[in-house]
């Protein structure tokens, strides 16, 4: 492995200090924090794009499954060029590419233009936010909940800092010149950013969180997928990143639906539109759960994490079904939607590292993050199901998978992962003189004495 772009002490005291761990996260934070607007303002601008074109709502948000999908499935490549290269040249390749997708979104007067443009978007998204997760997994194995929380927080948050600006360029000045400011402005702070991303040494003395189980052996991407541990992680997480995928994209129609998109609402003495102040709190809401619950599945477990909180996801929902039409109502079950739903991009990297190992973290959670492409294929589901502006179905769909989602987790998936790691681990320590050399073991073989 080469040196270069790998965090060592002494030399340039600046190099010094942000190759720091808490630097290296807060530069991932805001690499994060910058690139959400591809996802979380994207609701803002489906609307002015159907009055311009007259594509209709089903096509214009095929393209957002569509970068949903790219966003995720090629970040297991991303993953493993970090795992190789390091975070720097990739994140600053996403950046180009953020920037290049929304510059042609400005520009587009055809779908075959839209959706070119969610391919080139996701390409620059999945970039930043595989690199970012996994490297934060690899500078905190004492503290992976919260560090992924926090990364993920910055992708959850960020956009709450911008969607009011974005929302008010869109009505003063049009949705093609927000595409074009937003894009590249986001696209050159992530490039500069991504000059100070380094990976860290191997650590030395830092132990895992005392109350989290965590597997001794390091399994490549390719192993991993090879044992059914993996298999039902992956199955939850798309079971529960679908319904919180169909509330992200489809927030905006919902709230036209019922009639309150444009109704004015005042909070702290800031009067705007019920949609705009909507999504303003549920971002800060999903940022906000994401190093919450990443803290607290590193002091109570993470499937117990997920068990509260995936109930909550489908209670909320059956809330904003049933009382949704009361302006409040809509701003808090929609609030509450994205608080229990945001913690799974903290949680579920942290169970990935804890069941497969830090070493190739990047390529491991890159590849369970493409449960979240799997998910968006669901998406355009919701719009389905709601035909006639009847989301009823929509909800109960959600809520129902959500709820079955958090039993599957605390009573199947939290026996079967520890006893998928305490084999692995009795394995190593019956055999120690077997284990290659780096911490590898033949993963591959391993996993399959552990098919049941």
């Amino acid at each position: 492995m080469s040196s270069k772009d790998i965090a060592a002490p002494g030399g340039n005291a600046f190099l010094n200090f942000t190759s720091n761990r808490w630097m290296q996260l807060i530069f991932g934070i805001l690499c994060m924090g910058l690139v959400a607007n591809l996802q979380y303002a994207w609701t803002l601008f489906v609307t002015p794009l159907e009055a311009k074109n007259h594509w209709g709502l089903s096509a214009i948000q095929l393209s957002f499954a569509i970068f949903i999908v790219v966003e995720t499935w090629l970040v297991p490549i991303e993953g493993w060029l970090v795992d190789k290269f390091g975070p720097r040249i990739v994140i600053a390749i996403g950046a180009v590419f953020a920037a290049v997708g929304w510059m042609i979104d400005a520009h587009a007067t055809t779908l075959a233009e839209l959706y070119t443009a969610a391919v080139i978007a996701g390409i620059g998204a999945g970039c930043v936010y595989g690199t970012c997760v996994g490297n934060a997994l690899k500078w905190f194995p004492d503290k992976r909940g919260l560090a992924a929380g926090f990364t993920a927080a910055g992708f959850g948050a960020g956009a709450a800092v911008t969607v009011i600006p974005i929302a008010n360029m869109i009505q003063t000045s049009g949705y093609e010149r927000a595409f074009m400011f937003f894009g590249i402005a986001q696209g050159v702070l992530i490039f500069i950013f991504a000059m100070f991303m380094v990976r860290p040494a191997p650590p030395k003395g830092v132990q895992p969180a005392p109350r989290i189980v965590t597997t001794k052996v390091d399994y490549t991407a390719g192993q991993m997928v090879k044992t059914p541990v993996f298999w039902l992680t992956y199955l939850l997480y798309v079971a529960v990143a679908a319904g919180g995928l169909m509330a992200t994209a489809q927030i905006g129609p919902i709230a036209k639906d019922y009639g309150l998109a444009k109704l004015p609402m005042s909070l702290f003495g800031l009067t705007l539109p019920l949609l705009t102040m909507t999504l303003s709190i549920d971002n800060l809401a999903n940022g906000f759960t994401r190093p919450l619950c990443g803290f607290i599945s590193d002091r109570i477990g993470r499937e117990n994490t997920m068990f509260i909180v995936f109930i909550g996801e489908g209670l909320s929902m059956l809330g904003l079904m049933k009382y949704g039409h009361s302006p409040i109502a809509f701003m808090t079950f929609a609030a509450l939607v994205f608080l229990f739903w945001g913690e799974i991009f903290s949680i579920f990297p942290a169970i990935c590292a804890d069941t497969f190992g830090v070493k190739f973290a990047a390529g491991n959670a890159g590849t369970l993050y493409t449960a979240k492409g799997t998910a968006s294929l669901l998406v355009p589901l919701a719009s389905v199901l709601s035909a006639g502006g009847n989301w009823d179905r929509v909800f109960i769909v959600g809520a129902a998978i959500s709820i079955v989602a958090a039993i599957l987790a605390k009573f199947v998936l939290a026996p079967m992962r520890k006893r998928f790691i305490d084999e692995a681990n009795a394995a190593i320590v019956a055999k120690p003189a077997a284990q290659p050399a780096a911490g590898m073991i033949d993963g591959g073989n391993l996993a399959k004495s552990k098919v049941i």
